[in-house]
């Protein structure tokens, strides 16, 4: 890790779809506690810590930082991870570096959820004057508030605090320089990506307001407000803040699977299916773009060529023809040759009996002999 790298902590598989969480001031890595081991089920969750905080190095900002500066500093952490496009959620000074790398980094963003913070932090004078308190005596006064600031009453996090009371001041004061320097008002109406803006009801420091004007703004923008959440809503209602991001970034999954779904499948028969889908069947839908296409069929640990043959031999196995006949078109599509498909299928004798393979060889052979779009072999539209 070189000296300027943020650092930071990875959890779930490197094939998953990548989703970057970031902190706010005063507090680590440790604010997604709750929510990051969740979340990494789905996804290859990053979370970062801001220069300083939860024992990192201070070095890479200084006196005068900006907000552009720390996003900077977001995209040199996922240039190292060699991740290109990801998912990205940040609580306060975290989600405006969300809301920065949105405006003028979109093509890094696949989706966006910013979390009790704003596009401005009410002017500049306040953070100034945080910041050569900060600067002359340190942290001790400012982290003695922390909880009247954080969480509503009689309600607190030990853990957060210490990682305030331990920052360094010198970093501190710099990530006030960006506060008091930030504000996008007038460019939010600009950001692309889906956005969705979290608001904790009881939050003091940016009041639901702040949020409401950045959904009011961002095209398409989505808002939950939570109730009895003050600023750090990830640490005092974790389960309704995973609630709000698991809808938000697997709607993201559904987009990126109908994607794939039709890629292999064909637009035809995905058409088709579509058609069919009525009240009874829509939740099977989505969930198979979501899960089936959206996690599975994305993950680049296995190329789709090898996901066509395991899946054919699964079919073999389970006597499922529709949808044998309907992925033999997928397996052509995905660059398997006739004779690729038919050793496939011969292995299947072996392993899962020579009646199956008899007819998977039957059904395989209609469909090689038919055009690829003359007719749907997904009876029901409801299952691929």
């Amino acid at each position: 890790m070189t000296a300027n790298l943020l650092t930071h902590r990875a959890e779930g598989s490197p094939a998953a779809p990548p989703l970057l969480l970031g902190p706010s001031l005063g507090t680590s890595y440790a604010l997604w506690d709750r929510i990051a081991p969740e979340l990494s089920a789905s996804h290859r969750v990053v979370r970062w810590n801001l220069p300083g905080h939860g024992g990192a190095p201070s070095d890479p900002i200084g006196p005068g930082a900006t907000v552009a500066d720390l996003a900077g500093l977001v995209l040199e952490l996922a240039d190292s991870l060699d991740i290109g496009r990801f998912a990205y959620a940040g609580v306060s000074l975290g989600g405006a570096v969300g809301l920065h790398l949105a405006v003028h980094h979109p093509e890094r963003l696949s989706s966006l959820a910013v979390i009790c913070s704003s596009a401005h932090f009410n002017g500049s004078k306040p953070w100034e004057e945080r910041a050569e308190l900060v600067r002359r005596e340190g942290l001790g006064s400012v982290a003695a508030t922390a909880d009247a600031r954080w969480f509503t009453a009689g309600f607190t996090v030990p853990e957060l605090v210490q990682d305030h009371r331990d920052a360094d001041p010198a970093a501190y004061a710099a990530c006030c320089d960006a506060l008091a320097a930030f504000d996008l008002r007038e460019e939010l109406a600009s950001i692309t990506v889906p956005t969705l803006l979290i608001a904790g009801r009881e939050d003091p420091a940016t009041p639901p307001a702040h949020l409401r004007e950045i959904a009011d703004a961002v095209p398409g923008a989505a808002l939950v407000e939570i109730p009895g959440a003050s600023h750090l809503a990830p640490a005092q209602c974790p389960e309704a803040v995973l609630t709000a991001l698991r809808a938000h970034f697997s709607a993201g999954g559904a987009r990126l699977g109908m994607e794939v779904r039709r890629q292999v499948l064909g637009d035809e028969h995905v058409d088709r299916a579509q058609a069919r889908q009525t009240p009874f069947t829509a939740r099977f839908q989505d969930f198979i773009s979501r899960y089936a296409w959206g996690e599975i069929w994305t993950d680049t640990t296995l190329s789709r060529r090898e996901r066509s043959m395991i899946t054919l031999t699964a079919l073999v196995a389970h006597g499922h023809h529709d949808e044998l006949a309907m992925h033999v078109r997928a397996a052509r599509r995905n660059g398997l040759t006739p004779e690729e498909i038919g050793a496939v299928l011969l292995q299947t004798a072996v392993y899962c009996g020579v009646p199956a393979a008899n007819s998977a060889f039957a059904v395989a052979q209609r469909v090689l002999a038919e055009d690829d779009t003359e007719h749907d072999d997904s009876p029901t539209g409801s299952s691929d």
